[in-house]
């Protein structure tokens, strides 16, 4: 898969097929592809807690909130959970401030995902104190996202925003997750529109 494949395929999935396993040294190899990445000063203060265990997945889970725009829907329901995460957490006795790091190893982590036929979601709702006491988590590391992973069970479709219209995502009557994204001639400025004197 070329890079914009890659990156047009690595969306935010939220419904996934439950029973298909991923195995741990999969998620073994997604942390490394984030260990691989830049970080800031190169400290590398990330570290990660995997889970493709029923009883630990099912920790993490009750930790989450899902898709703030779709008002009407709790999240996945059984069958659709994530059969997978890797929490991401940055490791205060090395440094307090973790930069764009988490953000990077992120999106490492979710285009290896996609190359290898998964998706996943970023999840930053998270109960922290929830989750510190379910899976004994040390006050030496702040908790700063989550990745849920699985085979998904979603079709989602990107379409190009239109002039005054909403960046919300939404679900149509077939249930087809639609992303709206701003036009390429919004989002790079110039001399003409930055505002500037």
């Amino acid at each position: 898969m070329e890079l914009k494949e890659l990156i047009t395929k690595n969306r935010s999935y939220r419904r996934f097929n439950q029973y298909v396993n991923i195995e741990r040294r999969t998620l073994v190899e997604l942390v490394n592809l984030a260990r691989l990445s830049p970080s800031a000063a190169n400290l590398q203060p990330l570290k990660y807690i995997i889970s493709c265990e029923q009883e630990t997945n099912e920790s993490i889970f009750g930790t989450l909130a899902w898709a703030g725009y779709l008002k009407e829907w709790p999240g996945p329901c059984e069958g659709e959970k994530p059969s997978a995460y890797i929490v991401i957490l940055g490791d205060t006795t090395i440094t307090e401030n973790f930069h764009c790091d988490h953000g990077i190893a992120s999106q490492s982590i979710l285009l290896g995902a996609t190359e290898k036929g998964l998706g996943g979601c970023i999840l930053g709702a998270i109960k922290r104190e929830n989750l510190r006491k379910a899976l004994n988590i040390s006050r030496d590391f702040e908790i700063l996202l989550i990745i849920a992973l699985g085979k998904t069970n979603e079709k989602v479709q990107l379409e190009t925003k239109d002039p005054g219209g909403d960046i919300k995502y939404w679900r149509d009557e077939q249930d087809i997750h639609h992303v709206p994204k701003r036009p390429l001639e919004e989002i790079i400025l110039t001399n003409e529109n930055t505002g500037g004197q």
